[in-house]
């Protein structure tokens, strides 16, 4: 590709077998381009953008989930989005121009479209999708903005915009495709919708 990247593999105890494949891609590959970087459980997901941030060392970060769920091919279009406008951070969108969602039942849709409706009222954020995982961050963004949040799990995605706006960080979006894991189940449960909910408000409350 001609561009310098290291990937760095944050498993938090994962029953999956995450951890032996990225042993496996580590031997192909090399330690200075597969990073495995494991925690003993489950810890958060903002704690785990902490843990990788510490061993990255470039002037981009592009957090994406591990399950297959964001093609790895639109890590050229967010490059291609950020150059384009030079952003400070570069979101995939699933409810925008061409983004969507497949393999996901109607439970879950109208979950994910409720709390990105929710949002839109309540914190107007200039976002069209908040609770997607699939983002570029310049480093140092991402680093203050880390300084900033307070919230974990899912409602930590949501908070990142959110203080991105209120600091002034300028926003692009990418239409995606959101394709629902193969292998394995979702951790979305009803204590994380609860949890989302709270957060919400607290953040309408405090922003």
């Amino acid at each position: 590709s001609g561009i310098d990247f290291e990937i760095i593999i944050i498993d938090d105890g994962s029953p999956d077998g995450t951890q032996e494949i990225a042993e496996q891609l580590e031997k192909i590959y090399g330690s200075d381009k597969i990073l495995l970087r494991p925690r003993p459980r489950k810890l958060g997901l903002g704690t785990a953008y902490i843990h990788g941030m510490k061993h990255a060392t470039g002037n981009f970060i592009v957090i994406m989930d591990a399950d297959l769920s964001h093609h790895v091919s639109l890590y050229f279009t967010y490059c291609g989005k950020q150059k384009e406008g030079n952003f400070d951070i570069v979101s995939g969108t699933r409810y925008k121009g061409s983004g969507g969602v497949h393999g996901w039942d109607l439970r879950r849709k109208l979950i994910s479209r409720g709390a990105n409706f929710l949002t839109q009222v309540l914190l107007r954020p200039g976002a069209s999708d908040l609770t997607g995982s699939f983002r570029l961050y310049r480093k140092e963004v991402l680093q203050k903005l880390m300084e900033k949040c307070v919230s974990k799990g899912y409602v930590f995605q949501m908070e990142m915009i959110v203080r991105a706006r209120q600091l002034g960080y300028t926003i692009g979006e990418v239409p995606i495709s959101f394709v629902d894991r193969v292998y394995g189940e979702s951790k979305l449960g009803g204590n994380e919708i609860v949890s989302f909910l709270k957060g919400l408000l607290t953040l309408f409350a405090t922003t």
